[in-house]
Protein backbone atom coordinates (compact mmCIF):
# COMPACT_ATOMS: atom_id res chain seq x y z
CA UNK A 1 0.00 0.00 0.00
CA UNK A 2 1.36 3.57 -1.19
CA UNK A 3 0.15 6.47 0.46
CA UNK A 4 1.80 9.04 -2.18
CA UNK A 5 4.65 10.63 -0.27
CA UNK A 6 7.62 11.33 -1.98
CA UNK A 7 9.71 11.37 1.50
CA UNK A 8 8.77 7.55 2.19
CA UNK A 9 8.14 6.49 -1.34
CA UNK A 10 11.77 6.88 -2.11
CA UNK A 11 15.50 5.61 -0.17
CA UNK A 12 18.00 7.78 0.55
CA UNK A 13 20.68 8.25 -1.45
CA UNK A 14 23.01 4.74 -1.19
CA UNK A 15 20.04 2.83 1.24
CA UNK A 16 18.74 -0.07 -0.17
CA UNK A 17 21.95 -1.21 -2.28
CA UNK A 18 23.85 -3.69 -2.82
CA UNK A 19 24.21 -7.58 -1.73
CA UNK A 20 21.04 -8.27 0.15
CA UNK A 21 19.27 -5.16 -1.05
CA UNK A 22 15.88 -5.65 -0.36
CA UNK A 23 13.70 -4.23 -3.65
CA UNK A 24 9.94 -2.78 -3.84
CA UNK A 25 7.60 -5.11 -5.68
CA UNK A 26 5.20 -2.34 -7.99
CA UNK A 27 2.24 -3.08 -8.71
CA UNK A 28 1.24 -2.89 -12.25
CA UNK A 29 -0.22 0.03 -13.24
CA UNK A 30 -4.34 0.37 -13.30
CA UNK A 31 -6.09 -0.53 -16.50
CA UNK A 32 -7.48 3.32 -17.17
CA UNK A 33 -3.46 4.30 -16.69
CA UNK A 34 -2.23 1.37 -19.45
CA UNK A 35 -2.93 3.75 -22.39
CA UNK A 36 -0.26 6.06 -21.46
CA UNK A 37 3.33 4.69 -21.79
CA UNK A 38 5.43 4.21 -18.67
CA UNK A 39 7.85 6.35 -19.35
CA UNK A 40 5.48 9.35 -20.45
CA UNK A 41 3.58 9.13 -17.43
CA UNK A 42 6.83 9.24 -14.93
CA UNK A 43 8.11 12.96 -16.56
CA UNK A 44 4.58 14.18 -16.58
CA UNK A 45 3.94 13.49 -12.94
CA UNK A 46 7.88 14.51 -11.89
CA UNK A 47 7.33 17.85 -13.54
CA UNK A 48 3.53 18.19 -11.83
CA UNK A 49 5.53 17.01 -8.57
CA UNK A 50 8.41 19.38 -9.21
CA UNK A 51 5.56 22.14 -9.73
CA UNK A 52 4.14 22.05 -6.62
CA UNK A 53 7.05 21.78 -4.44
CA UNK A 54 8.03 24.91 -6.60
CA UNK A 55 4.63 26.85 -5.90
CA UNK A 56 4.72 25.55 -1.98
CA UNK A 57 8.31 26.85 -2.04
CA UNK A 58 7.85 30.52 -2.74
CA UNK A 59 4.57 30.40 -1.04
CA UNK A 60 4.36 32.98 2.28
CA UNK A 61 3.91 30.40 4.77
CA UNK A 62 7.01 28.44 3.17
CA UNK A 63 9.15 31.66 3.75
CA UNK A 64 7.75 32.63 7.14
CA UNK A 65 8.68 28.69 7.94
CA UNK A 66 12.53 29.56 6.75
CA UNK A 67 12.61 32.70 8.53
CA UNK A 68 11.70 31.28 11.83
CA UNK A 69 14.54 28.86 11.29
CA UNK A 70 17.28 31.24 10.39
CA UNK A 71 16.45 33.21 13.17
CA UNK A 72 17.21 31.00 15.63
CA UNK A 73 19.61 29.06 14.08
CA UNK A 74 21.96 32.26 12.74
CA UNK A 75 22.37 33.55 16.07
CA UNK A 76 22.66 30.40 17.77
CA UNK A 77 25.69 29.31 16.01
CA UNK A 78 27.42 32.75 15.67
CA UNK A 79 27.24 32.34 19.81
CA UNK A 80 28.31 29.02 20.40
CA UNK A 81 31.05 29.56 17.53
CA UNK A 82 32.09 32.51 19.64
CA UNK A 83 32.20 31.01 22.72
CA UNK A 84 33.83 27.94 21.12
CA UNK A 85 36.33 30.43 19.80
CA UNK A 86 36.80 32.12 22.82
CA UNK A 87 37.89 29.11 24.83
CA UNK A 88 40.36 27.98 22.55
CA UNK A 89 42.26 31.34 22.21
CA UNK A 90 41.67 31.84 25.61
CA UNK A 91 43.34 28.60 26.85
CA UNK A 92 45.76 29.14 24.31
CA UNK A 93 46.99 32.52 25.35
CA UNK A 94 45.75 32.25 28.64
CA UNK A 95 47.22 29.74 30.04
CA UNK A 96 47.91 31.18 33.65
CA UNK A 97 44.07 32.37 33.84
CA UNK A 98 42.56 28.75 32.76
CA UNK A 99 45.12 27.29 35.49
CA UNK A 100 43.66 29.50 38.21
CA UNK A 101 42.23 26.82 40.74
CA UNK A 102 38.66 27.26 41.69
CA UNK A 103 37.96 24.15 43.94
CA UNK A 104 40.67 22.10 44.77
CA UNK A 105 41.79 20.37 41.68
CA UNK A 106 38.99 21.12 39.60
CA UNK A 107 40.53 24.84 37.57
CA UNK A 108 38.96 27.51 35.19
CA UNK A 109 39.68 25.50 32.06
CA UNK A 110 38.27 22.75 33.28
CA UNK A 111 35.16 25.03 34.14
CA UNK A 112 35.51 26.11 30.87
CA UNK A 113 35.85 22.83 28.55
CA UNK A 114 32.86 21.43 31.02
CA UNK A 115 30.87 24.37 30.31
CA UNK A 116 31.27 23.80 26.51
CA UNK A 117 29.52 20.34 26.96
CA UNK A 118 26.50 22.09 29.12
CA UNK A 119 25.94 24.68 26.08
CA UNK A 120 26.00 21.93 23.18
CA UNK A 121 23.11 20.31 25.22
CA UNK A 122 21.18 23.36 25.89
CA UNK A 123 21.65 24.24 22.69
CA UNK A 124 20.20 21.41 21.42
CA UNK A 125 17.54 21.54 24.03
CA UNK A 126 16.55 24.96 23.03
CA UNK A 127 16.92 24.06 19.33
CA UNK A 128 14.05 21.13 19.88
CA UNK A 129 12.01 23.27 21.77
CA UNK A 130 12.00 26.03 19.52
CA UNK A 131 11.27 23.41 16.17
CA UNK A 132 8.70 22.43 18.17
CA UNK A 133 6.63 25.38 19.30
CA UNK A 134 7.41 27.71 16.42
CA UNK A 135 8.41 25.61 13.30
CA UNK A 136 7.33 21.83 13.14
CA UNK A 137 2.76 22.70 13.05
CA UNK A 138 3.47 24.84 10.04
CA UNK A 139 5.85 22.40 8.70
CA UNK A 140 3.59 19.19 8.79
CA UNK A 141 0.63 22.09 7.32
CA UNK A 142 2.88 22.67 4.35
CA UNK A 143 4.34 18.87 3.68
CA UNK A 144 0.60 17.95 3.51
CA UNK A 145 -0.22 21.14 0.79
CA UNK A 146 2.44 19.69 -1.03
CA UNK A 147 1.17 16.64 -1.02
CA UNK A 148 -2.02 17.29 -2.17
CA UNK A 149 -0.85 19.91 -5.12
CA UNK A 150 1.22 17.00 -6.31
CA UNK A 151 -1.79 14.48 -6.21
CA UNK A 152 -3.78 16.57 -7.89
CA UNK A 153 -1.16 17.91 -10.83
CA UNK A 154 -0.06 14.58 -10.99
CA UNK A 155 -3.48 13.23 -11.80
CA UNK A 156 -3.31 10.73 -9.09
CA UNK A 157 -6.16 9.97 -6.44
Amino acid sequence: MSHGDPWYDALASGWGEGAGAVTAVQAPPAPAQAAVAPDARGREGAVAAADAYLQVQRSAAFQEVRSRYRRFVVPAVIAFCAWYVAYVVTATTAPDLMARPVAGAVNVGMLAGLGQFLTTFLLTWAYARHARLRRDRAALELRWDTQELARVRGGAS
